[in-house]
């Protein structure tokens, strides 16, 4: 059943905190799709994955409200940021959870460690049709509006049909010039990891610290059906992620171990 705007609801939110500009950017677009509720936190929460708030009260604050949209501010992560919109915040499920624009790209094995995607997939885990978007620029003032045509096309197609059950998109945007996008590429996530990723320091009393850094390596760079490859190659990468983390293709091999 195709939704039409003014019935849809959108849930939005994000790692990079309220003001972040990825953010904005993405509640300026999906107005054009939906009533919004948007909720995020005043600081950055990236790289908190899955986590959840357990050891202090989790508090919303409404900030604004109008026939647009909604946002509050949440002193939680992303994940619970989903959690309390779905249980407390809206009046009915929303059609679709929304996450980002985050300040850096989640390809390959980032997917695993980001608030961005953490969002979309606790969204993917409600039933509902869910998308983290981000940009491959981490600076602060990156221009994100190059990624406002490519959101439209992705959520366009959204609209008309929805993912199946267990299924959200993790969509990556090269950062490059308007005009040098060479358009959209299905692909599949990216074999690599993080390497040298703690700095040793001395603080001014001497004492040592460590300060998280690193370097990601692309353990398949010539392989062309992957979201590193497509970003390397200024394409816009969708992967579809699954909640299900089950190595099917290993249970009978394992079974077969333990008898």
């Amino acid at each position: 059943m195709v939704i039409e705007k003014d019935d849809r609801l959108i849930l939005l939110t994000n790692d990079d905190g309220l003001y972040a500009a990825g953010l904005r950017t993405l509640l300026e677009v999906m107005e054009e799709f939906g009533k919004v509720l948007l909720i995020s936190t005043t600081e950055s929460m990236s790289g908190m994955s899955q986590a959840l708030t357990v050891k202090i009260p989790l508090r919303v604050k409404l900030l604004e409200e109008n026939d647009k949209h909604r946002i509050y501010a949440c002193n939680g992560t992303p994940t619970d940021s989903v959690k309390i919109s779905v249980n407390q915040l809206l009046e009915r499920t929303p059609d679709w959870v929304v996450s980002g624009i985050n300040h850096g790209s989640n390809a390959s094995a980032s997917v695993l460690y980001s608030g961005t995607m953490a969002a979309a997939i606790e969204g993917c885990l409600y039933g509902i049709d869910s998308v983290g978007f981000s940009l491959n620029n981490s600076s602060p003032t990156a221009d994100f509006s190059i990624c406002k045509k490519y959101i439209r096309i992705i959520m366009k197609k959204l609209s008309l049909k929805p993912l199946p059950g267990g299924i959200c998109l993790n969509v990556n945007i090269p950062a490059t010039k308007k005009g040098a996008i060479k358009g959209i590429k299905i692909c599949r996530q990216a074999k690599g990891n993080w390497t040298e990723e703690f700095e040793k320091r001395k603080d001014p009393m001497g004492k040592t610290y460590y300060w998280l850094t690193g370097v990601f390596q692309n353990h398949e760079p010539e392989s062309t059906d992957t979201d590193e490859w497509a970003l390397t190659n200024n394409f816009v990468s969708v992967v579809p992620v699954t909640v299900d983390m089950t190595a099917h293709w290993y249970i009978d091999e394992l079974n077969s171990r333990f008898k």
